[in-house]
């Protein structure tokens, strides 16, 4: 779908506007997020993909301008917005890379009536895919190593949310995902068990189990909660014993006390010499509990987790802003208490010790200090297809190592803030008087 009303109703009010009178200059707009969740210290940049698929095909198709004359907008709008199409270009961070508060994760330079009107998709994708994303980094720290599987897609808030789970989990580093369209898409390992509905339908537990182990002995993983975990484990030791799968075998816990049903589960595998069976834990597991857990050393070999992470339930939404930053060469800004922005389009260094923020055109800041942003977008088509997860991976892995141990804590995090350059400093101070002079210019009318 190109995508037109996708959008705000106000960015159609403001684009009309521009485009009747004329106002084609181009304008900077940068998507940053401006204050940090308490509980996050780090995020992972995440969402251009869908971004740039929706900026490349982005136009109003018939029924879409239809609807508009229907809503109120006159002749010479709708005349506007058929010829409305992305012509722009985009700086961004690459997915996969950990930012902060105030740093650009994009930048869209275009004419303003089209920069305006693509701001409400990038937005929402940029939050979407970055709030799971960097919710799921975090049960990549809490499992130290261990299997993770997304179990995210009944509990997510709509399929596009499920989609955006299972992608964003596979960029850190989760093993597996249950969600077959998304492993699909983004040719990811897919894993899945069965549900206590399974057992249930069946005269008996053990019945259940040797029907599921004879249609699916490649990945024969028991579900044993259903009526007694620890009969449930003995029962599926019995089947396993009796089939002998040749693939994977395995338990999965999915409720009680996690710990000690792992041991005893743990104990009794490993007394019937099925030491290569693995336990499997789920059951709306926090990244806190599947840290407690791996602390105290619990022989839980992989997590599933759904709940908690496809809602980010600890924070939902970041607050990431789109805020014209210059128009026609020159530097804007905001000045509302508690929101300004600062002026010009920017450039963000990472360093040995620390973040720097600037101005695109400015050098860095030292010899070891790396740009976050790079061109990926010009004329209104990109310039390099989309990288494997797997590149994605690696730029997290290796931004995760290098981040400061405080904020990559679970609890308490502490929030890098990136220094500022002088030059950005000194045109944050001239776009500001010039802002307070034109208010006063235009307050004395």
């Amino acid at each position: 779908m190109p995508g037109g009303l996708r959008t705000d109703l106000y960015e159609l009010n403001m684009a009309a506007s521009y485009l009747r009178r004329g106002m084609d200059g181009s304008a900077t707009f940068s998507l940053y997020v401006r204050d940090m969740p308490k509980q996050r210290g780090f995020l992972v940049a995440a969402g251009l993909d869908d971004c740039l698929r929706f900026l490349e095909t982005f136009s109003f198709e018939e029924d879409d301008l239809a609807y508009l004359r229907r809503i109120g907008f006159e002749q010479r709008a709708v005349e506007d917005f058929a010829k409305a199409r992305f012509t722009g270009e985009v700086w961004a961070v690459p997915e996969g890379r950990i930012v902060h508060a105030k740093e650009p994760i994009l930048e869209v330079t275009a004419p303003i009536a089209e920069a305006q009107l693509v701001e409400t998709v990038l937005l929402n994708q940029v939050t979407l895919h970055t709030t799971l994303t960097s919710k799921a980094a975090r049960y990549i720290i809490a499992a130290e190593g261990r299997d993770l599987v997304d179990f995210a897609f009944r509990r997510a808030h709509g399929v596009e949310a499920a989609r955006a789970a299972a992608r964003g989990s596979a960029l850190v580093g989760f093993r597996a995902t249950s969600n077959v369209e998304a492993a699909h898409e983004f040719r990811l390992a897919v894993s899945g068990t069965m549900a206590h509905s399974f057992i249930s339908a069946f005269e008996d537990e053990r019945e259940a189990f040797r029907a599921f182990a004879e249609d699916h002995p490649n990945r024969t993983t028991f579900l044993v909660d259903t009526y007694d975990t620890l009969t449930g484990v003995r029962n599926a030791i019995d089947v396993i014993e009796e089939l002998d799968p040749p693939g994977e075998i395995g338990v999965r816990l999915d409720s009680g006390d996690l710990d000690r049903l792992s041991r005893e589960a743990r104990r009794m595998l490993d007394h019937a010499g099925l030491g290569r069976a693995k336990i499997f834990a789920s059951g709306g597991l926090d990244e806190h509990e599947v840290a407690e857990l791996v602390r105290a050393d619990a022989p839980v070999d992989a997590f599933g987790v759904g709940t908690q992470l496809g809602v980010s339930a600890d924070a939902p939404y970041i607050d990431a802003v789109y805020k014209l930053v210059e128009f026609g060469g020159r530097p804007v800004l905001k000045l509302s208490p508690a929101k300004a922005s600062a002026p010009g389009r920017k450039q963000a260094w990472r360093g040995p010790s620390e973040d720097v923020l600037g101005l695109r055109d400015e050098a860095a800041p030292g010899p070891n200090h790396e740009p976050l942003l790079e061109p990926v977008m010009r004329a209104g088509r990109r310039l390099a297809p989309a990288p494997p997860i797997e590149e994605m991976r690696g730029r997290f892995e290796r931004d995760l190592k290098a981040l400061p141990i405080k904020a990559s804590r679970l609890n308490h995090p502490e929030h890098v803030v990136a220094h500022t350059t002088a030059a950005l400093a000194e045109l944050t101070v001239e776009a500001t008087e010039e802002a307070r002079r034109q208010g006063r210019s235009n307050g004395g009318r």
